[in-house]
């Protein structure tokens, strides 16, 4: 569903082209030549305490332009490096991912968020082919995440499209009972670390609706995390993310959401195929900035989980979000 969440290379500027440039920079070293020349800081600590990394693919291209002498489309992507956004685990290095990306950022008194997509069988349509070979090796992986974490504060949003894919039955009966389990001892691991808060996935506004949702996701831990996320990588409004999210809420015995506001400035897409419309949509914008101050005590944050303008995979030939 989500695509990959490797780095795509690209160029763009707010407003006209968004997919990014570069290879990110997953150490965060802000010694290096294109991170300084791109003058990224974090964003005031009591309106959004999430880190920003000044190495990450918009920084690059920032620092790029501005070697070029190209200060207009500088100026431009700097809107979007200058803001937070999802740090995705790999599979190969977890625990170093995660101690970089949260020393980082409690290097700069702010708090990382790390997303987790790794459980095994995780892209039933093969968009994003991978995920652990087994349930033992997903138990390893989430467990080297946490001991990278650490004492550190983080947020993480637990496993985009796992709960969703046993409720539309995209993923095969037979491997319910397992992922349940899977998902559910993730969250108690992950929550076993002092300053770690847990989202599990739940989807968006147009797939799926609250009733056939709630208890899947108690079933996968839900009651032990501090909630759930909405809209990951999607581009359902915050006006209908935050009715969907508040239903849902109401069968879940009052538990919080965050929202990615990404990519849903301008709404979901509605020409072409609907089964393809998540899938490098045209069109689409920069949503809410990633904030903690939503005006709406059910929403914790607008969060930026998927980095804006990557690509969702091999459709529509990668499009660029115009």
């Amino acid at each position: 569903m989500y695509g990959s969440y490797r780095r795509m290379a690209a160029a763009g500027a707010v407003g006209a082209v968004l997919l990014l440039a570069g290879c990110s920079s997953s150490d965060g070293d802000s010694s290096k030549d294109g991170p300084k020349q791109s003058g990224i800081s974090q964003q005031p600590k009591g309106d959004d305490p999430f880190w920003v990394d000044p190495g990450g693919n918009a920084a690059e291209q920032v620092s790029a332009y501005v070697k070029s002498g190209d200060t207009d489309n500088a100026g431009l992507i700097r809107k979007i490096a200058s803001q937070p956004t999802g740090e995705w685990i790999g599979p190969d290095n977890p625990q170093a991912e995660a101690q970089g990306f949260t020393e980082a950022a409690k290097k700069a008194d702010r708090t990382a968020l790390l997303v987790l997509y790794n459980i095994p069988h995780r892209d039933c349509g093969q968009h994003s082919a991978g995920g652990a070979s087994d349930g033992n090796a997903y138990r390893a992986w989430v467990d080297e995440v946490a001991q990278g974490i650490g004492d550190r504060g983080a947020t993480v949003v637990l496993e985009p499209d796992a709960v969703l894919h046993m409720v539309n039955e995209c993923t095969p009966q037979e491997l319910h009972e397992e992922r349940y389990d899977l998902l559910k001892k993730a969250v108690e691991r992950l929550k076993r670390q002092p300053g770690v808060k847990v989202y599990l996935d739940a989807g968006n506004a147009g797939w799926q609706k609250p009733e056939a949702l709630f208890q899947p996701l108690e079933r996968a831990g839900l009651a032990e995390a501090d909630g759930f996320a909405v809209n990951v990588s999607n581009f359902q409004t915050t006006a209908a993310s935050t009715e969907f999210g508040k239903q849902l809420s109401a069968k879940v015995g009052g538990k919080h959401f965050v929202i990615d506001t990404s990519r849903n400035g301008n709404g979901p897409y509605t020409g072409g195929d609907p089964a393809e419309n998540w899938c490098n949509p045209p069109g689409r914008a920069l949503g809410d900035p990633p904030s903690t101050s939503t005006g709406d005590p059910l929403v914790d944050a607008y969060l930026w989980v998927k980095r804006p303008g990557e690509s969702d995979g091999d459709c529509r030939g990668r499009l660029t979000h115009r």
